[in-house]
């Protein structure tokens, strides 16, 4: 009994000597970064990224409760609430029961709490951190459920979730005016980059598009730049002096990936990193804040080779679009335009079966997306970079830390351990009326 008694106080002490220096946490979560994502920048931009420099990393997995290569709904679950679910399932077990995420039990406790995204608020990935659905598709419920959560700071795009369906560009099938209800609840509501400076405090929900923000390599005008939403939120997250939680995602690196699209890929890392300088600066003056930075999944199967001994870096400097926006203003059926655009925006010299080749994927088309992935497959070619899939994969995936606590984050962990480890860091262990351990279930464990 002695034993046992001695046992426990060791586990409460240390339980407080982990929490009692962490006050302040911003998780990074790169959607669909692997390893080979964050290599690629890091050559391109002839440096170390902010997120390299970090002297504690670790290597993630990331299978679902039911698939080994994971969605962005079940990996948000489980890298907010410690628990695996299926593909597609937000918030929730796979037999529906709800599970708190990390970000509403430190709200529970009265710590402040941030989003801060790139897409639409209502994402797989931000809505894993207050919401609770059994379909990531119902994004409308979603918006309802985030007004509910009291969240301080609300950073992203999707308004047409909150408005109305009587009003024009809502995604709406009835007239609840969350726009409304969230200034009734006491928040500031605002929609441009330019009324960033007038907030000086209280609770903030911005939402710079209708749907989701534009890549970061075409962002201009009213809509900020990542690295500006995450310096605003800490201002307002750290103003009193009381604990904060922050979650910061690099939403688009996905999606251009998705397109195998390596300038869009480079430059949604560049914008993502320079979110986490802006992270590092606010620690160096607040060294009781621990920064993780991590992902979800990773997408397209990226490879830093096609087979040869080489990769033509310099190639791949001289890119200057996105294919997506590229294929949206040169069409493929004005052959002239398109060669030309080839040779100026990616300094490839086309040949005429390598145009009749994509020629005839549009012609083929069954979706609106095979042509630029196809394309985005050629220009990498180019330059003997190489994808295997235009989907995620079952990679595992790094997460890197500072600060204090930063020790916890290295080894092999499952996406499952770092929102647990993070919780225990913070002092507000993640307690459920239900078991405590993960649920897995689906594939076969090693």
């Amino acid at each position: 009994m002695r034993k046992l008694f001695v046992a426990l106080v060791l586990i409460v002490l240390m339980t407080f000597v982990l929490a009692s220096y962490v006050k302040n946490v911003i998780y990074f979560i790169g959607d669909g970064m692997g390893f080979n994502h964050v290599y690629l920048a890091s050559i391109l931009e002839g440096r170390p990224l902010n997120m390299m420099k970090s002297q504690h990393v670790g290597i993630v997995k990331t299978f679902s409760a039911n698939t080994w290569v994971t969605d962005s709904a079940a990996a948000g679950t489980a890298l907010a609430s410690g628990f695996k679910t299926n593909n597609g399932m937000i918030g929730m077990l796979p037999n529906k029961e709800p599970v708190p995420s990390i970000a509403e039990v430190f709200k529970s406790y009265g710590v402040k709490v941030g989003i801060v995204v790139t897409c639409r608020i209502t994402h797989a990935t931000p809505a894993a951190f207050y919401g609770h659905v059994p379909d990531r598709d119902m994004e409308n419920e979603l918006a309802e459920q985030l007004i509910e959560s009291g969240f301080d700071v609300i950073m992203g795009g999707g308004m047409r979730n909150f408005l109305p369906a009587s009003v024009k560009g809502s995604s709406r099938k009835d007239e609840k005016d969350l726009i409304s209800l969230a200034k009734e609840r006491g928040y500031t509501v605002i929609t441009k980059k330019s009324e960033l400076a007038k907030v000086e405090g209280g609770k903030l929900l911005a939402l710079f598009a209708s749907s989701h923000l534009a890549p970061a390599s075409e962002r201009t005008g009213e809509q900020p730049m990542l690295y500006e939403m995450v310096e605003k939120a800490l201002e307002l997250l750290s103003k009193d002096g009381e604990p904060f939680f922050l979650m910061v995602e690099g939403s688009q690196i996905d999606w251009e990936a998705h397109g195998n699209d390596p300038y869009g890929v480079w430059k949604e890392i560049v914008e993502f990193d320079k979110a986490v300088g802006v992270a590092l600066e606010f620690a160096k003056k607040n060294p009781d804040t621990l920064i993780v930075v991590t992902s979800d999944h990773e997408t397209g199967g990226l490879s830093t080779s096609t087979g040869t001994y080489m990769l033509e870096v310099d190639k791949l400097r001289k890119f200057k679009a996105n294919t997506d926006w590229f294929i949206s203003r040169h069409p493929i059926e004005d052959k002239e335009k398109f060669i030309a655009g080839v040779k100026e925006f990616y300094d490839i010299d086309m040949s005429e079966e390598e145009y009749a080749q994509l020629l005839n994927v549009k012609k083929t088309a069954k979706s609106v997306y095979d042509l630029p992935n196809a394309f985005g497959r050629y220009v990498s070619s180019k330059a003997l970079l190489g994808w295997t899939t235009f989907d995620h994969t079952g990679d595992p995936l790094p997460i890197f830390a500072f600060g204090p606590g930063a020790e916890h984050f290295t080894g092999w962990l499952d996406n499952t351990d770092v929102p647990r480890i993070i919780a225990r860091l913070m002092g507000y262990p993640l307690t459920y009326p239900i078991q405590k351990e993960p649920i897995i279930t689906g594939p076969v464990l090693y």
